[in-house]
């Protein structure tokens, strides 16, 4: 399956979604756990580059530490505009993550949180982030994680055996898929799943080295609103890959 242009204006149909339940601490696995990571790893960068920015809440983040030139790009014309209107000082374009209008080296960091599993186009995407980058920039990719979120994946509760068990069901990991996901009723986004060697593969061939691989437990506020999966605490569902261009 190919994702439609159609498809793609879903991200437009569903923006005030995502503005109203993921941003502005709503959300608590960003308020507890996304926002804090790249608080700390975006730390001390002066010119950050935020790919898929949405509304713009990481963006801010760098510009709140300090950094002098935050620019945050998204194709969504109402994310974009949206991000606008909450100022706080970094400077928004509405552009693919596979063809960014900006120039060579321009960025000290560049951030990707939880959008390239959404862009078919990821090995482009990755190319131009790379581009984006000073040699010796930090690349950071925030991803749904590859393994555990997969087609199907999901609690099974098991009431055949005695005593019953609960366990995480794995889908069809090293199955690339696109498809269109229900998140929430009437709310509908595409998703493409690929398997962490696809990822992988791609920052090496961009020049992109992994200095660290992040897998955190869920946070507090997540854990809290599902009491009914006591396993919870031990499935990740958060990958973190900190990288570096190469010198």
């Amino acid at each position: 399956m190919t994702l439609e242009r159609s498809d793609e204006n879903l991200w437009e149909r569903h923006a005030d979604w995502w503005q109203a339940l993921c941003t502005d601490g709503a959300d608590p696995e960003y308020a507890e756990l996304i926002v804090p990571l790249a608080t700390e790893l975006l730390a001390g960068y002066d010119r950050v580059l935020d790919v898929g920015a949405g509304e713009g809440q990481l963006s801010r983040v760098a510009a709140n530490q300090g950094a002098t030139l935050v620019v945050g790009i998204d194709p969504t014309r109402a994310q974009v505009g949206e991000a606008v209107s909450r100022g706080g000082g970094p400077a928004y374009v509405r552009a693919r993550a596979e063809a960014l209008p900006l120039a060579d080296r321009k960025f000290d960091a560049a951030v990707a949180c939880l959008v390239f599993e959404h862009i078919e186009a990821m090995d482009a995407a990755v190319a131009e982030a790379s581009r984006m980058l000073r040699d010796g920039g930090r690349f950071l990719l925030f991803l749904n994680h590859p393994l555990i979120q997969t087609p199907d994946s999901g609690w099974i509760d098991d009431h055949i055996l005695d005593p019953p068990e609960q366990y995480w069901r794995i889908g069809a990991y090293l199955q690339e898929s696109v498809m269109v996901e229900e998140v929430q009723k009437d709310v509908f986004l595409p998703f493409v799943h690929r398997p962490l060697s696809r990822y992988v593969n791609a920052l090496r061939d961009a020049g992109l080295a992994i200095e660290r691989m992040l897998e955190p437990a869920p946070p507090p506020g997540f854990l809290a609103a599902a009491p009914e999966y006591p396993q919870a605490v031990t499935i990740p569902r958060l990958l973190v890959l900190v990288c570096r261009k190469g010198l």
